[in-house]
């Protein structure tokens, strides 16, 4: 298997080499990328004194530039920390493409501070999800999304900055590498046999939250019996922008985007928000999709003690300590029904948007504590806007919508919608 290291080298030398010589050990084929631009490329240096052994299929940081359309020398004159770090991430992400296109790239680990965090970051964020992708970071004990995305990476706190092999540097970095080598043969081994798994069902996303599992539970099997496989996805923001990203890519057959939750944190300011793009790559890929309004009654925060001050007075439902739930008003319901709508009605696919009457989620239902007719009815009326809206008697969780939803979408798949 082939392990890819990213790091700069010109501030990074000597733990590159350490990390070299670790999977020179433990079975793996090593090929280093110098995103630093502190000097041209050289070779991982020795923390001992003497440079460690360049291989001939290591990337210079001059290629690396040019891979990103710059001069490695005009970026190191500009001293402009910001730009090098952005153009350093293009160019190693157009390297890594080309690594895995060459089947030379079984997995890729980085180490480093912020800089080379976000170089690495951009670096694996258009790898294929399942290829190996690890971070090891001094910003892994915070907000790690800007690095992990909508990708499967894997971040790894370094405890102490990455300035030197030391006992716990030692541990830590051999941690690293030990994952990173045993990740990279269990799927350099799996990609050897792909050709005799390949599973040629259509592939089909859907989105789901807790409170909307039994109607997803009940399409998911629906479409099973149809021949598809399904994908499901938790409508947590990064879930919603990993659905997205599929459907861009053209990998899916069809969306059953039962659970748009994400689209009320996105207008009220909750923590799952995936963005104002949400609920539109499939529609622009021309991607079959039925929609729905699940769990639009809820917008998500952290603690009750983090929920910000200006919604006092609102409707609360603590989920659990770590989740708590706040009920979208008529006005704001009515808000997300004209989004909704007209993401639909720019969609150059086949769509279908159903309607349950009875509730979106499961505390939106007779005597739970969100039910709350008046703001359902806001957002009916203007889903209404979008021609042939679906309205089912049934609330969401009913059995009879998710397998509504999934029928419609085969149609649709099978162009009789």
């Amino acid at each position: 298997m082939a392990v890819v290291l990213i790091g700069t080298l010109d501030t990074k030398g000597p733990e590159y080499a350490w990390l070299r010589e670790r999977l020179i050990e433990l079975g793996s084929e090593v090929i280093v990328v110098d995103v630093g631009v502190g000097r041209e490329s050289v070779g991982p240096s020795s923390e001992f004194g003497a440079p460690a052994a360049a291989s001939a299929e290591d990337i210079a940081n001059v290629r690396v530039a040019a891979a990103a359309g710059v001069d490695l020398a005009a970026l190191r004159a500009s001293g402009d920390r910001g730009a090098a770090v952005t153009a350093m991430g293009e160019g190693a992400a157009v390297v890594l493409a080309e690594l895995y296109a060459e089947g030379r790239l079984d997995g890729v680990l980085a180490v480093g501070g912020s800089g080379g965090s976000s170089i690495a970051a951009r670096a694996v964020r258009d790898l294929p999800i399942g290829l190996p992708k690890l971070i090891v970071s001094t910003m892994a004990s915070g907000d790690v999304s800007p690095y992990v995305g909508a990708k499967d990476v894997t971040i790894m706190s370094s405890v102490v900055d990455i300035a030197g092999i030391n006992r716990v540097s030692r541990l830590t970095l051999g941690n690293a590498a030990a994952g990173i080598a045993g990740m990279a043969s269990s799927y350099a081994a799996f990609r050897a046999t792909a050709e005799d798994r390949e599973d040629d069902r259509p592939l089909v996303a859907a989105s789901m939250f807790g409170v909307t599992t039994p109607a997803v539970d009940a399409a998911r099997e629906r479409l099973t019996e149809l021949g598809y496989e399904v994908l499901v996805f938790h409508a947590t923001g990064a879930g919603g922008r990993a659905m997205e990203s599929l459907a861009a890519d053209g990998l899916l057959a069809g969306v059953l985007d039962l659970t748009t939750t994400e689209l009320a944190d996105d207008l009220v300011g909750g923590v799952l928000s995936a963005g104002p793009d949400r609920l539109t790559a499939a529609g622009r890929q021309g991607v079959p999709q039925v929609v729905a309004p699940g769990a639009l009654d809820m917008v998500n925060f952290g603690p009750a003690d983090s929920v910000p001050s200006r919604f006092e007075g609102r409707a609360f439902y603590v989920h659990n300590p770590t989740v708590t739930l706040m009920r979208t008003t008529a006005e704001e319901m009515a808000e997300l029904g004209r989004r909704v709508a007209a993401k639909l009605a720019a969609a150059t696919g086949p769509t279908a948007l159903f309607v349950p009457l009875r509730g979106v989620s499961a505390l939106d239902a007779p005597g739970m504590p969100f039910h709350d007719r008046k703001a359902d009815d806001a957002c009916f009326e203007a889903l209404a806007a979008y021609p042939g809206v679906i309205r089912l008697d049934l609330h969401i969780n009913d059995p009879a919508f998710g397998r509504a939803m999934a029928d419609t979408l085969h149609d649709l798949i099978r162009g009789e919608g």
